[in-house]
């Protein structure tokens, strides 16, 4: 099947360190190649992938500060895939860019869908979905589709990554773990009072964005340098999760927030690391309750879950992982997707070929 997969311009794929969507994104080309497809990739050009890349931008956008409208140079990007469709170089188009493409592509045969990864519980999502109600979209979690019952949902698909990225490492847990980003949603603070309470020593590493500094210099630092128990680490990439995870009693989740999906816990249950996380948003759809972790309300009942965490077989988590979350079932699952918008649009493409 030719696929182009259609990217975010904000980071590469995959992004050097955090960066959820394009890290997804990658993980799933570089499934869809292995498995015999010939997929281009339309993302920035410092991205590395075995699919063939259309660079619009040469650098991830998030790091070139000459650009200071992203909007522009993503609209280029789907002008540039329109073209291809002219031509007829796709037999289906996945798009990543939450709700940008509707309009212009449900104009044209060319089957597509969306995925849309981010929270869709905004006032100002409801027209949208409202309008746009028969282009097709993929959801990352039933969670995430609660707010907008009307869009066309094809299916849901969890999120995977590839089998042996991460791994359990030998070593004896001494510490519980937040990983990710440190913003007001993400529960940090509570992390850090949980930690506290329990008296096990918890080890952040998570990276800031500009747009959260005040947050954490005026909250989280001021927790962190207050808390002989707490050690912040900072942004880590890939190539160190394994070990950080692979070290932890368990990670913490504390979210207050609907998030879609938490890539977090499946890179914590990649290496066996049980999981305890706020009942909001995806978690009930990710953590079995007492096999890879526990889910709470509050405080309490996080701390509480703590001293349950001993209880849980770090090998059955990782299998767990095995069976949920690899990237090879997140590529099968799009590949099913995919070939029934393509069967669903035939009489359509052939109605207008002769027509034409």
């Amino acid at each position: 099947m030719r696929i182009a997969q259609v990217a975010p311009l904000t980071e590469a794929v995959p992004p050097k360190l955090y960066g959820g969507t394009e890290r997804v994104v990658h993980w799933l080309t570089e499934e869809l190649v292995a498995l015999g497809n010939e997929v281009t990739l339309f993302a920035s050009g410092d991205s590395r992938t075995s699919a063939k890349l259309e660079a619009t931008w040469p650098k991830a956008l998030r790091l070139d500060g000459s650009v200071r409208d992203p909007n522009a140079l993503h609209m280029v990007m789907l002008e540039r895939v329109r073209q291809k469709c002219d031509d007829e170089e796709f037999d289906f188009l996945h798009f990543h860019l939450d709700y940008y493409p509707f309009s212009l592509f449900s104009r044209q045969p060319t089957p597509f869908l969306t995925t849309l990864h981010g929270r869709l519980d905004l006032p100002e999502h409801q027209p949208v979905f409202t309008t746009f109600s028969s282009v097709p979209v993929i959801s990352i979690s039933n969670a995430q589709r609660r707010p907008v019952p009307q869009a066309n949902w094809v299916r849901t698909i969890h999120h995977g990554l590839p089998e042996r990225l991460l791994m359990p490492q030998p070593c004896t847990p001494g510490y519980l773990a937040v990983l990710g980003r440190i913003a007001p949603e993400k529960g940090v603070d509570r992390a850090i009072k949980i930690a506290t309470r329990c008296g096990i020593p918890l080890k952040i590493a998570a990276k800031v964005d500009r747009a959260d500094q005040d947050y954490y210099n005026e909250l989280i630092r001021p927790l962190i340098d207050y808390s002989p128990l707490v050690e912040y680490i900072g942004e880590i990439g890939d190539h160190e999760k394994s070990a950080f995870l692979s070290g932890a009693i368990g990670l913490l989740v504390p979210i207050d927030w609907p998030e879609p999906f938490g890539l977090v816990m499946i890179e914590a249950m990649a290496c066996g690391t049980p999981v305890i996380a706020y009942n909001r948003g995806s978690v009930a759809e990710i953590i079995d309750d007492g096999l890879t972790g526990f889910i709470v309300e509050d405080e309490t009942s996080a701390v509480a879950a703590v001293d349950r965490l001993s209880n849980l077989s770090r090998h059955a988590i990782r299998k767990q992982f095995e069976a949920r979350f690899t990237a090879r079932r997140m590529a099968l699952d799009y590949l099913a997707a995919y070939r029934s918008l393509m069967e669903a649009a035939e009489p359509r493409i052939k109605l207008v070929s002769s027509a034409e």
